[in-house]
């Protein structure tokens, strides 16, 4: 792209660009690297990641990068694997992206036996939004049960019904309530849901004790008085939550974790185009707008460097191997 510096050297150029002036400005503007981006997103719409992917492809019209605003397209299914799959194969020209939670790449391995892609079918571009996870209880636990601690003495109490709801098997919520019980000694049954809206209902309805979840998924019900919050897994307390301890402030300080949601791109999308994706999807992630939109749903937007995302999912890859595997869970067991 032509710089300002580029045209104070070509000063015999100063007639024709002062006759021209319209034309000469357009060429100093690099025209979009594509027309429209399409987001793979591998959940429902309406759903917390879907908020993310739909407010931050808004953004990304008149920038360096789109044209036009980028377009959502939802490949629900085998717990975001899909998406992922899609991507794979999907042209590495910046045309596709997908949103994906951390999970899907750090967890997921340790998990499956045999997985349809690796991290290295996958360009990390940015971070887009965090999410920290929480203990609730609805109306079976007594009022009386207000810590984490409560919540084991009445879960050991009554075994028949200590249990937990997830929105799935191989979910972070899971781990986070099966290492509750590991680290307790008190046994604590899960009972995986398919999502999480169900899992929080059946707690609200007293069909279940308790939940463990993505905050944003509680607040409604929280407000309303419908379900206690006993701890949340961030290594600070939630934004939206101050007046709730961490699992760290109530003795279990290897609960602590973020999960979070990433852009990725194919793995041989050139590295220009890698560039201006993150930098126009970091742009997006500080429009007021976003950030407002994101916090009614319980995230937090987290714009980040590549290499910076890169460092973040192989940390989550080495942090959870090891629990996964004291945990004894497999997509077969």
């Amino acid at each position: 792209m032509t710089t300002r510096r580029d045209f104070i050297h070509t000063l015999g150029a100063g007639a024709a660009l002062a006759t021209l002036h319209p034309l000469a400005a357009r060429a100093q503007t690099a025209a979009p690297i594509v027309e429209q981006v399409k987001i793979y997103y591998g959940f429902p719409a309406g759903s917390a990641g879907d908020n993310v992917a739909r407010r931050v492809g808004e953004k990304l019209a008149g920038s360096a990068y789109s044209r036009l605003s980028g377009i959502v397209e939802n490949k629900p299914g085998a717990g975001g694997r899909i998406a992922l799959e899609t991507l794979k194969t999907a042209p590495a020209d910046g045309s596709v992206l997908a949103l994906a939670q951390v999970s899907a790449l750090a967890n997921y391995p340790h998990i499956y036996s045999k997985l349809n892609y690796t991290a290295q079918d996958f360009a990390p571009i940015s971070i887009g939004a965090i999410m920290h996870h929480g203990l609730a209880v609805g109306p079976m636990v007594p009022a009386s049960v207000k810590t984490v601690k409560d919540y084991l003495a009445w879960a050991k109490a009554h075994p028949d019904l200590a249990n937990y709801g997830s929105p799935g098997a191989g979910s972070t919520p899971h781990f986070l309530g099966a290492l509750l019980g590991i680290s307790s000694g008190v046994e604590l049954k899960h009972v995986p849901y398919r999502g999480v809206v169900p899992a929080v209902t059946d707690t609200v309805a007293g069909q279940i004790a308790s939940v463990m979840s993505p905050c944003g998924d509680y607040l409604a019900n929280y407000k309303a008085g419908k379900l206690r919050i006993l701890a949340t897994s961030g290594p600070q307390r939630f934004p939206s939550l101050p007046d709730v301890p961490t699992f760290a402030e109530a003795g279990f300080p290897e609960l602590t974790t973020e999960e979070w949601f990433g852009f990725y791109a194919p793995a041989k999308t050139p590295a220009k185009v890698q560039a201006q994706a993150n930098a126009a999807i970091n742009a997006a992630l500080k429009e007021k707008s976003v950030t407002d939109s994101l916090a009614i749903m319980g995230l937090i937007p987290h714009g980040t460097t590549q290499a910076e995302m890169e460092r973040w999912q192989k940390a989550e890859y080495a942090h959870w191997g090891p629990i996964i595997k004291k945990i004894g869970f497999t997509a077969d067991s």
